[in-house]
């Protein structure tokens, strides 16, 4: 899974949602997750790209929202940057309908068992560590045969 430009990705991701409407952080956060697929970003990742975007000049508070949240919005400038970065704004929404196709066939949950293997590695005895080695060659090869079009018999059904 390609992440490289994550915070750069989430930024303009970020940028376009205040120039739709204006949010406070904690709603740019539940809408990230809502609307894009992503796991809930922590306040330590938004809170950072709001301030740079603010410094930045693409985008400012616009006053007390409930309970008296700061609310975003983004401004002309915000607005002029999205439309010169067309182009890497379609490519953060094609990546991210990616994922979200990728954790809606399971990736999500893969990914957390994976995680669960790698920092259970040190751990494991020789047998757990024989079955995972079986599991993981047996399932990149059918992963691999049903990318290539051949889907083992009875995979397919649901």
């Amino acid at each position: 899974m390609e992440r490289p430009k994550y915070k750069g990705h989430l930024k303009l991701l970020i940028l376009k949602m205040l120039s739709e409407k204006p949010m406070h952080g904690y709603g740019i956060m539940a809408e990230l997750e809502k609307t894009y697929g992503m796991p809930h970003p922590s306040p330590g990742t938004v809170y950072p790209i709001l301030a740079s975007l603010r410094r930045s000049g693409l985008i400012e508070i616009t006053g007390g929202g409930k309970r008296e949240k700061r609310l975003y919005m983004a401004t002309e400038k915000g607005n002029e940057y999205l439309r010169e970065h067309g182009e890497e704004l379609q490519e953060v929404m094609e990546l991210l309908n990616r994922f979200r196709e990728f954790s809606r066939l399971g990736g999500r949950d893969l990914g957390e068992a994976l995680k669960e293997v790698f920092n259970s590695a040190e751990r494991l005895t020789d047998e757990q560590r024989r079955a995972l080695i079986k599991e993981f060659a047996e399932f990149t090869k059918r992963i691999r045969l049903i990318l290539l079009g051949e889907i083992p018999e009875g995979e397919g059904d649901e």
